[in-house]
């Protein structure tokens, strides 16, 4: 017999060679209906694996993350299947699964593959899955594996298998086919009941541009046809919010292939935006006893070899600037934290100064993969609104629920009502991967743990999610359409302190190492405003929108009076324009609807008469006639509702 551990920490006993199905079983026959996918003592297994030691076993269904991990990798296999029959002669290459379905990178060779494609492939994809055909998992020698991929002529499969060890290689086999897998599959075929092929797109092999492009097929599969029609309308949903699309239409922000890839240039409408969110977060700031600083874009190389930057970010930073100082390199900054760390120690501190807390809209640079650039959710160049603290170790704790309580207001404020927390701490099997002593990173991870529960957070742990030199706690912020981002980065940091040999003097006269808090709750401007574009799909909250009302003449003869209206909204300092153009009103009406505009002012003789403006809401609601007085209450009122007090 062996003892099995579930998540509620029951223990059952089974016999040896059990399978996780059989415990599905065991529990209820509902639950082994459902269940798709399992993972026994930290590694996934599949649903007949024979159990032969005791071990803590999750099993997974299609609510969970790992069930539809499992189920969009299995349907990977059938559409591999598929293109091998439609497409004889390709070469598969890798078929993961990731955040919504999965993709296939193939060498097609000769053959061509489009959009026009995709109802054939999905048509044979789901005849193959109606077969509910199992996943049979088997161990294959190395040797015995190599031969076959050889005498396939496929050279990326051979290349995988060469870097794996013997005893270490496995294939999975359903139908007439079989891959090369590590496992983690659904039962059968028979479960997937809808495909959609998404898109097809190149990519270079293994990430390397100078390896061969493949053409990497893009999908998603369902249990229920009802489902993937409700994610089709989900992705309409999404293209008509894409911050690309809106950013474009209201006049936010553009590229320029001369200033280079990458880079975003800010419009008009667009930096006054940035400077709004800049304000309201240096107000905060300032009430939380942060100080503001400025440094440069550059860097000595020097610095960010110190601060192990170089180490971890070296090969995707743009190269170092050579002067004509011989061996005098700079790089232009991949973080800020090295800058602010040098302010720290440009003068000693007594223990009664701490904690310093430093704040910059600091610019930063990462040469990203021209394939991996993403409007602004993946630029070359981007501002974070960073943050250090120099604290005492005997205020970590305060200061960490100091910055949570800033955090949450910035998401609140915003109209990020729903997330979670996630403390992402190191990985022990990898401890190559950070900076510093075991105990130091201890101390660390408890720190941000004990924090998170006295603020009553709803939090997850995740390993191996740290950054470099210390653990995190970031907000994992779910938008309108339901998709997670995260946003809000907290770090304790006891390493860098201990490179660039922090001290400060304690009540004891000796001499002793600060604590480090990073801190970015819009983590990078560019990707915050991209996600606020497309969760608000351009409607802003009211204290935020570069334009908060038009005034809307009837005649030529009634700009004088919507002038007028003009600078009583700017005396009350509202945000507005008048339209002048010799247009029908109904014309500038659509307009700034598309525009987003928040309330329209519509004036003619009779608003002039009474001195009043007719209000129109965008989305088409009619508020009457208002004085103009009374207007300005209103948008102060519902300004004060959403920007809340810090």
């Amino acid at each position: 017999m062996i003892k099995i551990t579930l998540p509620d920490g029951s223990v059952r006993e089974y016999a040896q060679g059990s399978t996780p199905m059989d415990v599905a079983k065991s529990i209820s026959e509902g639950l082994a209906r459902n269940v798709i996918s399992a993972k026994f003592n930290d590694t996934v297994v599949e649903t007949v694996t024979p159990l032969t030691v005791d071990g803590d076993l999750t099993l997974y269904t299609w609510k969970d993350a790992e069930g539809k991990k499992a189920f969009w990798h299995s349907t990977s296999h059938i559409v591999a299947q598929t293109l091998e029959e439609l497409y004889p002669g390709i070469k598969l290459t890798i078929g993961p699964a990731i955040e919504n379905g999965f993709y296939y990178d193939v060498d097609f060779g000769e053959h061509t593959i489009s959009e026009k494609d995709f109802p054939e492939i999905e048509k044979r994809a789901l005849e193959i899955a109606r077969g509910k055909h199992d996943y049979k998992m088997r161990a294959v020698s190395k040797a015995d594996a190599l031969a076959l991929y050889t005498s396939q002529g496929n050279e990326y499969k051979v290349e995988l298998i060469e870097n794996l060890e013997d005893g270490t290689i496995s294939f999975c086999d359903h139908d007439t086919f079989t891959d090369l897998c590590r496992g983690g599959h659904i039962p059968n075929t028979g479960i997937v009941k809808a495909i959609k092929i998404l898109s097809v797109a190149g990519a270079y092999w293994r990430g390397d541009e100078n390896k061969p492009q493949l053409t990497r097929v893009y999908g998603i599969s369902f249990p229920k046809q009802k489902e993937l029609t409700e994610y089709l309308e989900l992705l309409e949903e999404a293209k008509k919010r894409d911050h690309r699309k809106l950013g474009k239409e209201l006049g936010l922000f553009t590229f320029s292939q001369k200033v280079g890839q990458g880079l975003p240039l800010w419009l008009p409408k667009g930096a006054a935006l940035r400077e709004r969110l800049e304000q309201f977060l240096k107000k905060a700031q300032k009430k939380a006893g942060y100080e503001m600083v400025a440094t440069p874009h550059i860097g000595q190389k020097e610095l960010y070899i110190t601060s192990g930057h170089y180490e971890k970010y070296g090969e995707d930073s743009f190269q170092p600037i050579k002067t004509p100082k011989q061996d005098e390199e700079f790089l232009l900054k991949p973080m800020n934290c090295p800058h602010h760390i040098e302010i720290f120690n440009s003068r000693p501190y007594s223990y009664r100064e701490l904690p310093k807390r430093y704040a910059e809209f600091g610019t930063v640079y990462r040469y990203e993969q021209s394939g991996e650039l993403h409007g602004l959710t993946r630029v070359r160049g981007f501002t974070q609104d960073d943050a250090h603290i120099f604290c005492t170790p005997e205020q970590v704790n305060e200061e960490f629920k100091n910055v949570i309580d800033l955090s949450l207001y910035v998401l609140g404020s915003l109209g990020f009502d729903n997330f979670t927390a996630q403390v992402s701490v190191r990985d022990l099997d990898h401890p190559e991967k950070y900076l510093g002593s075991p105990e130091n990173w201890e101390k660390a991870e408890q720190a941000i743990i004990d924090a998170a529960e006295e603020k009553e957070l709803n939090f997850k742990i995740e390993s191996g999610e740290a950054a470099f030199y210390g653990p995190k706690l970031d907000f994992m912020v779910k938008d309108a359409l339901g998709r997670e981002w995260q946003l809000g980065t907290i770090q304790v940091d006891y390493n860098l302190p201990e490179r660039f040999d922090l001290t400060y003097k304690g009540s004891d006269n000796e001499l002793h190492r600060p604590i480090m808090i990073h801190r970015a709750p819009f983590g990078s401007m560019e990707r915050f405003i991209a996600l606020l574009l497309e969760h608000t799909g351009g409607n802003f909250p009211l204290w935020l929108i570069p334009e908060q009302a038009i005034v809307l003449p009837v005649s030529e003869k009634h700009e004088k009076y919507a002038e007028k209206v003009l600078n009583s909204l700017e005396n009350d300092e509202i945000r507005a324009l008048v339209d002048k153009r010799n247009e029908t009103v109904g014309k500038k009406i659509r307009e700034a609807e598309m525009n987003k505009i928040p309330f329209m002012l519509i004036v003619g003789e009779q608003e002039e008469k009474q001195g009043t403006v007719a209000v129109r809401k965008h989305g088409g609601e009619d508020l009457g006639s208002l004085a103009v007085k009374d207007f300005a209450h209103l948008v102060a009122n519902e300004i004060n509702s959403t920007l809340k007090s810090f």
